[in-house]
């Protein structure tokens, strides 16, 4: 659910024979040393959102299919995936809504991102494209990062920064005041440009599990005073993501992946939450099912043809308002980029 507060100031194998990683004790140690005080870490960040007042708003636009946004989300991502990739999404919230003037003030957002590896940065860069209307209110982003990669273990680790710039406009003199005549209230369109900066970490054992945490608009920057009489202005909105995910291949039908997964956004006063079950058939079909607290659930249906893919969700409100429900469709695809990466040897006796 959104609010209009936030603009003023006020081929199938299982994981483990895949990868045919063999690591003694002693090496891994420290791997799991790593992965114990970031899971340890996470948990207390997650325990502090989830004792957060929530209210079940939005600042930021949110997604059904929140696992193709990591490229916005979580600047870390960029490159991780191991080739060129390009996703978008279009996303219709409440679609037909309007309100008593018959104005349409339901949510649309409009996202694409696009991200690769470059192996002489070692890492990789990303950019998102992003447009949300919300009423009488629209915000167009444009986010440029860059993610520095390394491997623990079996893992790969991203940890980047992007720069964010966002023009944020609202038409006030669409707005219907209890009281006209307020010198406090502009009568007009006004917009301004912001600019800030996300950072992100990324954590990911490839067909296994990953798990990120991010920070958007972090410095919350303050656009111009909006008029003469107010000092009422535009700011970011800092938004803290994490997100985490699994990937299981039972033994009893290789054909078959469950992907459990979680996305938590919160701004420290507002907290979403999307928890969604996926089933993958032979890599080219799926279907699952996202459940947003007290706001939602949606269905989900995919189809994978070669490198591309496409989706389609369709949000069932749980509000108890008569609030219609949601469209979302979402396209990718990623071309694959041999990077040369050195190939990972474990030393472990029974092996040698």
């Amino acid at each position: 659910m959104k609010n209009f507060a936030h603009w003023v100031n006020y081929s199938v194998k299982p994981t483990y024979m895949a990868k045919n990683y063999y690591f003694s004790r002693l090496e891994l140690i420290g791997t799991y040393k790593l992965i114990k005080l970031s899971i340890r870490y996470l948990a207390i960040l997650l325990l502090i959102l989830v004792c957060e007042d929530v209210a079940f708003s939005q600042q930021a636009p949110i997604f059904t299919h929140h696992t193709q946004t990591h490229a916005f989300t979580n600047p870390g991502y960029a490159g991780m995936n191991g080739g060129m990739c390009v996703n978008s999404i279009i996303r219709q919230q409440w679609a037909g809504f309007k309100d008593m003037e018959g104005n349409k003030v339901a949510p649309e957002t409009f996202l694409i991102t696009g991200d690769m590896p470059l192996k002489f940065l070692h890492g990789g860069v990303g950019l998102a494209i992003v447009q949300d209307k919300l009423g009488f209110e629209k915000n167009v982003g444009v986010q440029l990062g860059y993610s520095w990669h390394t491997e623990i273990g079996a893992a790969n680790l991203g940890i980047g920064t992007a720069v964010n710039f966002l023009n944020r406009t609202v038409d006030f003199s669409k707005f219907k005041p209890h009281q006209t005549g307020d010198p406090l209230i502009p009568t007009n369109e006004l917009s301004d440009m912001l600019f800030d900066l996300n950072l992100g970490v990324f954590l990911e054992v490839p067909e296994s599990y990953y798990v990120g945490f991010s920070v958007t608009s972090l410095l919350e920057s303050k656009g111009k005073v909006l008029s003469e009489s107010s000092s009422a202005s535009f700011v970011g909105d800092r938004t803290l993501y994490l997100t985490g995910g699994y990937h299981y291949v039972p033994e009893w039908n290789p054909m078959f992946e469950f992907q459990p997964s979680i996305s938590v956004m919160s701004n420290l006063s507002t907290l979403q939450m999307n928890l969604t079950g996926t089933v993958i058939y032979n890599k080219k079909f799926w279907g699952g099912v996202n459940y947003r607290p007290q706001e939602s659930v949606g269905l989900m249906v995919g189809l994978s043809v070669l490198d591309l893919r496409i989706g389609y969700a369709y949000d069932v409100n749980t509000l108890g308002l008569g609030v219609p429900g949601s469209h979302e469709v979402s396209l990718g695809y990623c071309f694959k980029i041999n990077t040369d990466k050195n190939i990972r040897t474990y030393r472990n006796t029974r092996y040698l």
